[in-house]
């Protein structure tokens, strides 16, 4: 019983001394909060309560943050019960800066769960009474990619109209109303400031429409980024780093400080500092330190500056000996310590676009000797030197030297030939300016068959040509020498042997070859005779340019052939020779185009067209090289009805060949239309060259009238031509073709015998004569009573005497009818009296009267104009004898006007004794 009081006892006593712990614990907590603020971040320090002694657990206070009474930010900071007794601290870093709004803090204590009252509270009040506007924060540091809130606390009475960053889309601006006097712009800083700072602009709203602004400057850039850090030394006593300075930090007022070993750098060059220091054998740190308002940056390195000698550059350079190919150079040290270092020193000579670079060693080197240099020439040098043991690094260059060398004989030449059309050229390249060593006065030619020991030929060569043709026996070979000279004296020979002219060997196979890149790339077999290489020559393949050429060694089978006159659109021809003690000796040739060019329209000259039955045959002249700006594959011909419908319908029919040379194409089986025809020609760069012309086809009736039509116009045209030449000389013709007839002779006799030249008759029945037994008879008209041929003609009877063609008569001759004759037997009337005619001629004679007519008339039983009869219509001439004439000697008085009918039976002929 004693022993249960005694355990209810000692549970009483336990469960009061708890109850009065935990009640000495709550009773513990902060005291002595402060609260400081600067920028944006705000520092809080607190004590503990001294009851807080007796705690032997984990203390938490708990800390709320509030902006214009509104919670934004919680916290804990934990206390051991080592740290009870002792000050506490805790910092934050506001959005905002601390002058926008009021910052206020409170504190309290949790225990074993158990959380005490907000025992403590401090406010930082912001700049909420200002008499203008003001933004916040002002010339503050941001670093590029930070996210900041600048904010506008306006005066009573403003009304807020915006904000903007200067160089940032108002489109990003988050604009946010803090309270009724403050607003808070919010940006991501992605552009550093492009001067010295960026400008942040807030304006508001004056009463009577007035408006006002303000602004603050932000620095908004990059922490230091330097690195790589290297030291060494150059005048072996003091140290000297370099390093890689990092990007721009765009914080021009507040640039970055460096320290080398904890000593501030001086101002120079940047990635530069320089330290005095005792320069020893062993390595040690050397240690950059970087700094700016961003950040801070830390380099070191770890050398032994004995190691690392980085020598001054040489001073003074000059020359002391200069010859044709070789000069002596000279420099000196700024320090005397390098007379005592093994040196070794680079010499880079240079002249134009060329470099090249030699080296020497020394203890203390300060000369060197230049050879291999070009006569005559200008050079320029410079020299760097470093340790030759434990090198570093090279020196910088020494100023530039320039010197000019003496002048010597002339390089040898470079020597081709050109053959065209039997015609041997020597040609050699002009000396350039590093070749010739001076001005070069002329050039001397000699040339002598292969089989003469001493040159038969020699002649000089102005400076100014640099090509001679010579006149020999292209079936020999000739060894032809070329030297150049000038004021120094001749070069050494250059010979070339020309080959004896054979077509045939001559003749080799040419193919095609492409340009690429403004150059032709050749490639081709290994040649044994090339005892001394290859010789690779070219020109245009038309007209009569200079030949260029391109020296191959023998190893080598391979050239890219370019020039600075090679052109777009011409064909080039090259050839390859193998190069021999002799003659150089054709290989292969080539032809192409450094880059071919489409064919301009209007290629083909001279067209032509011609229709053969349904067929069109279409012809061109050769198209020259001249002409061809790219290789033509062959050529194509279209054709379409051409009409004057729509021409975007007509269906196009073309033919082509595939054939370069061919110089006509023919369209088949067309209809009688009209057509138009296009030509072209068919390159790798599709076709072009492009001549377009109309045609109309025919009918063949069509063609045959026009050739009767054409005919006809030809034999009317040639008889027009031969009658104006017949008229012009028809005198001509006629004295040539139909001389005159002479007369017949008559005589007073002849007329007045009553018996000689009596009128009779001559019965001709069917007699025939030959044409040369007939004469032509002139018509005669006899007086009445007189003898006409034995017969006395009646008064006033009227014979009539009509001519025939000479012996030609056009039907045999008939018995013939006699006809009464009419003889008047008065006198013969006057010619007045006489019917008028245009074919009757009176022949006047003062003897007699005589009247001479053209042609017969037939009697009529009536006087007047008689009928022309056949025979009076062909009396100059050709007389058909389509009809009969009868004369009748004997008629009545009584009927003096009666006529004789004649008949072709009856031919009067005259009597006479010459006949």
């Amino acid at each position: 019983m004693i022993t249960w009081l005694l355990l209810i006892s000692l549970f009483s006593k336990s469960t009061q001394d708890g109850s009065g712990q935990e009640t000495g614990v709550l009773q513990c907590g902060p005291q002595n909060l402060t609260l400081t603020g600067s920028n944006q971040m705000m520092l809080v320090t607190w004590e503990d309560d001294p009851s807080c002694s007796a705690v032997k657990d984990l203390l938490i206070y708990e800390l709320l943050v509030l902006v214009t009474d509104e919670q934004v930010h919680r916290d804990e900071v934990s206390v051991t019960p080592d740290q009870i007794g002792s000050t506490h601290s805790w910092n934050w870093t506001s959005y905002l800066a601390l002058e926008c709004v009021s910052h206020s803090v409170r504190l309290s204590l949790r225990y074993r769960n158990q959380t005490g009252p907000w025992r403590q509270e401090q406010t930082l009040p912001g700049n909420e009474k200002s008499t203008q506007l003001e933004i916040y924060p002002k010339d503050r540091v941001f670093e590029v990619g930070s996210r900041v809130t600048f904010c506008c606390v306006l005066p009573a009475g403003y009304i807020f109209d915006g904000m903007n960053l200067i160089g940032y889309s108002s489109a990003n601006n988050n604009i946010t109303q803090i309270s009724n006097w403050t607003y808070a712009l919010t940006l991501h800083l992605n552009l550093p400031s492009e001067h010295s700072c960026t400008d942040v602009k807030c304006r508001a709203n004056i009463s009577h429409g007035k408006t006002t602004e303000n602004g603050a400057c932000a620095f908004i850039g990059y922490p230091p980024g330097d690195k790589d850090l290297q030291c060494e030394t150059q005048d072996l006593e003091s140290v000297r780093c370099h390093w890689t300075v990092g990007r721009h930090t765009h914080l021009p007022t507040k640039p970055t400080e460096y320290k080398l070993l904890g000593r501030k750098c001086a101002d120079g060059s940047p990635g530069s500092c320089s330290q005095k220091v005792q320069v020893n054998v062993g390595e040690r740190n050397w240690t950059l330190m970087a700094h700016n308002e961003l950040g801070t940056v830390e380099l070191s390195d770890r050398a032994d500056l004995t190691k690392r000698v980085h020598m001054f550059a040489p001073e003074g350079v000059t020359a002391s000996t200069v010859n044709a190919r070789t000069v002596s150079l000279e420099w000196g040290w700024k320090l005397p310590q390098y007379n005592n270092l093994n040196i070794t020193c680079q010499v880079n000579v240079s002249h134009g676009s060329t470099n090249t670079m030699s080296e020497t060693c020394g203890v203390g080197l300060n000369s060197a000797v230049l050879t291999d240099l070009i006569p005559h020439w200008q050079y320029n040098v410079k020299v760097r030197c470093g340790t030759t043991q434990h090198f570093w690094k090279w020196s910088n260059w020494s100023t530039r030297f320039n010197f000019h060398t003496k002048g010597d004989v002339p390089d040898a030449l470079d020597v081709w030939m050109q053959m065209k059309d039997n015609e041997i050229t020597v040609i050699w390249k002009v000396p350039l300016a590093n070749q010739s060593h001076g001005h070069i006065r002329d050039y001397e030619v000699t040339w002598a068959k292969t089989t003469e020991t001493e040159p038969q030929n020699r002649t000089t060569v102005a400076h100014t040509k640099h090509n001679l043709s010579i006149s020999i026996d292209t079936a020999e070979e000739y060894l032809v020498t070329v030297t150049a000279r000038n004021m120094n004296g001749s070069s050494s020979p250059s010979t070339i042997t020309t080959p004896p002219f054979n077509p045939d060997t001559n003749r080799v196979s040419t193919s095609r070859i492409a340009g690429v890149n403004g150059s032709f790339s050749l490639s081709w077999s290994a040649s044994p005779t090339a005892s001394c290489g290859y010789v690779v020559d070219w020109c245009p393949t038309s007209g009569h340019s200079s030949v260029e050429w391109l020296k191959v060694p023998p190893h080598e089978t391979n050239a890219i052939i370019s020039s600075e006159q090679f052109k777009d659109g011409l064909r080039y021809s090259l050839s390859i020779y193998a190069c021999t003690q002799g003659a150089p000796v054709l290989l292969e040739r080539r032809e192409g185009y450094i880059r071919e060019k489409k064919i301009q329209a209007d290629l083909f000259k001279r067209l032509k067209w011609k229709q053969q039955d349904s067929n069109v045959e279409v012809s061109w002249d050769p198209v020259p090289l001249t002409e061809q700006t790219a290789f033509i594959e062959g050529y194509i011909l279209y054709w379409r009805e051409d009409n004057n419908n729509n021409n975007n319908n007509k269906i196009f029919f073309n033919v082509s060949t595939d054939s370069p040379e061919a110089i006509s194409l023919t369209a088949r089986n067309l209809m009688i239309s009209s057509y138009r025809f296009t030509v072209k020609a068919l390159t790798a760069l599709g076709e072009c060259g492009t001549k377009e012309f109309p045609a109309s086809l025919n009918s063949q009736t069509d063609n045959l009238i026009k050739e009767v039509i054409i005919s006809l116009v030809t034999v009317f045209s040639l008889l027009c031509l031969i009658t104006v030449v017949c008229y012009r000389h028809w005198v001509c013709i006629k004295q040539k073709v139909y001389p005159p007839i002479p007369r017949p002779l008559f005589t007073d006799k002849w007329l007045t015998s009553p018996v000689e030249h009596i009128c009779r008759p001559l019965h001709v029945e069917e007699c025939y004569h030959s044409e040369a037994d007939i004469m032509d008879i002139q018509e005669l008209l006899c007086k009445p009573g007189a003898l006409v041929n034995g017969y006395v003609s009646n008064e006033n009877t009227l014979f009539i005497f009509s001519p025939t063609s000479n012996g030609y008569y056009n039907q045999p001759l008939k018995n013939c009818t006699p006809a009464p004759l009419c003889l008047p037997t008065t006198t013969v009337p006057s010619q007045s009296a006489l019917p008028s005619s245009p074919f009757r001629s009176v022949f006047p004679n003062p003897s007699y009267d005589l009247i001479m007519q053209t042609g017969d008339r037939q009697c009529n039983s009536e006087p007047g104009v008689q009928e022309e009869t056949h025979l009076e219509r062909n009396s100059g001439g050709y007389q058909p004898q389509g009809h009969t004439e009868t004369i009748t000697p004997n008629q009545k008085e009584e009927d003096p006007v009666n006529l004789m009918s004649c008949v072709s039976t009856y031919i009067l002929l005259p009597q006479s004794t010459f006949k």
